[in-house]
């Protein structure tokens, strides 16, 4: 059926925003980060070149990131970040109609933090708007049937909050939020190599260190890998240059990453027999551009005994999901939350 309004799914990270457009795809994938005037507070930037001001602004612009662990930290910059990034995929005939939009949350949000949520995808002009939690819509962008009557665990590493739930009949049956995730990852990193080599280094110096060299843990020879970090010595305030290793890394995101295997097997010990029967035969499925730090899927093997695979679009999945399961409205109508809940 032809619909004049489009249909959008938002996946609202604290790292990234990434919006799919129904028959289109994915078409923005950005930072969530927004420049702003300080005294007139004008929008001078969003997304990629509001990430590239990051600690390089003058005295008059702020660039900031308005979520933090999932969630709405400041609701007036988020709407306005996210108002500029539907304006840039809404095109064709569809720009003069009000979307759908359905916006993805981790699974531990509040009432209040879904509230604000809801209120801020409606300001930005959605015809009706929907959330959905990120385990089920990463499950939906996996390509899991989530209707059937079978036990399927997803395991979302995002860039604020871990997402870990079994999912049976078009529903979360158990679930567990971490808010250690991607950006933990790097600060853990920050505060290791400070201790360690009395050098500061910034939060995207220490991303690139992660993607670049970071693992979980090491199989083999040759997963240890090198890198030249530049940051300033602690003793002297001068600039200086280290090299850092796959060893250090995995040394250093140890703990976050043991909080992360325990949040993982405790969701298993709650869980019903029978849906913990099928995810030993069915494995568990990472999403999320944390579970590509290398390894990650062999240590949760580790931990759990469970075979671990890594989905193939592992961070596009929940932005699919969260956009295919506006066709699923029927399959999923007790799992979502809709615009009504302002209503309350």
């Amino acid at each position: 059926m032809f619909r004049l309004w489009q249909e959008i799914g938002v996946d609202l990270g604290t790292s990234t925003v990434l919006i799919y457009v129904k028959g289109k795809g994915i078409m923005l994938n950005e930072p969530s980060v927004i420049a702003m005037g300080r005294d007139t507070g004008e929008v001078k930037a969003v997304g990629n070149e509001a990430y590239r001001m990051l600690g390089r602004t003058p005295g008059n612009i702020v660039a900031v990131k308005p979520m933090r662990d999932g969630v709405i930290a400041d609701y007036d910059l988020t709407e306005k970040m996210l108002k500029a990034f539907v304006r840039k995929v809404i095109t064709g005939p569809g720009r003069f109609f009000k979307p759908h939009i359905m916006v993805c949350v981790p699974s531990g949000v509040t009432e209040v933090e879904k509230r604000a949520v809801l209120q801020a995808t409606r300001e930005v002009g959605a015809r009706k708007a929907f959330l959905i939690e990120e385990p089920l819509a990463g499950a939906i962008g996996a390509g899991i049937n989530i209707a059937e009557p079978t036990g399927s665990m997803i395991v979302d590493i995002g860039g604020g909050t871990s997402d870990i739930a079994i999912i049976s009949l078009g529903g979360i049956v158990v679930s567990e939020s971490l808010r250690i995730a991607g950006n933990e990852f790097d600060e853990a990193i920050v505060r290791y190599i400070r201790h360690k080599e009395n050098l500061l280094i910034g939060d995207r110096t220490a991303e690139e260190v992660k993607i670049k060299v970071g693992a979980a843990m090491i199989n083999r020879p040759e997963e240890v890998r090198e890198l030249e970090v530049r940051g300033r010595d602690l003793i002297n305030g001068l600039p200086k240059t280290i090299t850092v290793n796959t060893e250090d890394i995995v040394e250093a995101l140890k703990e976050p990453l043991q909080r992360i295997s325990e949040g993982v097997r405790r969701v298993l010990e709650i869980a019903p027999p029978e849906l913990v029967a099928d995810v030993i035969d069915r494995g568990i499925i990472m999403t999320g551009g944390g579970s590509l730090l290398l390894n990650f899927d062999a240590l949760l093997r580790q931990a759990t005994g469970i075979p671990v695979a890594v989905a193939e679009n592992a961070i596009d999945c929940v932005a699919l999901g969260t956009g295919r399961a506006l066709d699923m409205l029927h399959v999923l109508q007790d799992a979502l939350t809709s615009d009504n809940f302002l209503r309350r």
